[in-house]
């Protein structure tokens, strides 16, 4: 991003789109647009609004990402995650601006025995995951050529609901943890894709006009693999290493069909990064390491 260039991030009050905020380089030219300010659902909104504001780039953030309500709510989850994402690229594709859109794991379906390629076929299995790949589809056939599409996986960091958020309190209330062991992904701090968003961007600004192109489909995810009873248990360790008061005496294992839910998980969901690595010469930090990070943030406040 040029100094000036304004970015519009749309679900700006979300868990990623307020760590964009935090990392951007020119935070001055960020617009953020919570869901109250501009509603993806509606397509003359997006583009009178867009239309107005004329930024260089938009970064969609926004998503009904509540995976078990979108099994109920598979209508809502199809406007918000299929079509806005869609209405978004018409409104970049004419005022001439680059999208960066969100996706997920959610969009295989988890039968893999390697790490998923951004090539590879889709077959979502619940509704979130549907709405998801409507929404990639989307993109994909507006007509813009200046996107990203991000598909990430198990995303957690400071200001929402997630995974690690949801075990620290149990592991000062409980002293027994009871974790699904075989549902294996890559856990991704919010920071790390957030940066991975810039990164991409600054990559594409130092290729204009190059070929061939580098916009389209990314993976990106922390490297590194492992169950959410895996990860729980490093969660646990490290907040006890960092001084955190836990009750939590034992982590154990336990099957999907033992914790089941409404809508289904992909029992193998890991995203293969070799083309995002390629593509910008970045590292990607292994999910352990920021995860220690992270905690190790959280405990000082330093957010």
């Amino acid at each position: 991003m040029a100094t000036g260039n304004i970015l519009a991030l749309v679900g700006g009050q979300g868990m990623l789109g307020r760590m964009v905020r935090r990392v951007a380089p020119i935070p001055d030219g960020i617009v953020s647009l919570a869901r109250s300010e501009l509603d993806i659902t509606d397509r003359e909104q997006v583009l009178r609004h867009m239309a107005a504001l004329r930024p260089q780039v938009i970064v969609n953030c926004a998503g009904f990402t509540k995976v078990d309500e979108c099994e109920v709510e598979e209508e809502l989850a199809r406007r918000v995650n299929g079509l806005g994402p869609g209405f978004l690229a018409e409104a970049a594709r004419e005022i001439g601006a680059t999208l960066v859109h969100i996706s997920s794991d959610y969009v295989f379906d988890g039968k893999a025995g390697r790490p998923y390629r951004e090539e590879d076929p889709t077959g979502p299995g619940s509704a979130y995951g549907r709405s998801k790949l409507l929404g990639e589809q989307a993109v994909q056939t507006s007509g813009l050529e200046k996107y990203f599409i991000l598909r990430t996986s198990w995303l957690y960091g400071p200001d929402g609901n997630n995974f690690v958020e949801m075990v620290l309190p149990l592991a000062r209330e409980r002293d027994e943890l009871r974790i699904v062991a075989d549902q294996i992904g890559s856990p991704t701090y919010t920071r790390d894709l957030a940066r991975g968003i810039f990164q991409l961007l600054k990559t594409a600004a130092a290729g204009a006009g190059k070929q061939p192109s580098i916009y389209g489909l990314y993976h990106f995810a922390n490297t590194g693999r492992c169950s959410w009873f895996e990860f729980a248990r490093e969660i646990v360790r490290l907040a006890a290493q960092n001084g955190m008061e836990l009750k939590v005496r034992s982590v154990a294992p336990i099957r999907t069909e033992e914790y089941p839910r409404p809508a289904p998980r992909p029992a193998y969901s890991v995203l293969s990064t070799e083309k995002y690595r390629r593509v910008t010469g970045a590292d990607i930090p292994t999910w352990q390491e920021s995860l220690k990070e992270y905690l190790q943030e959280s405990r000082s406040k330093d957010f």
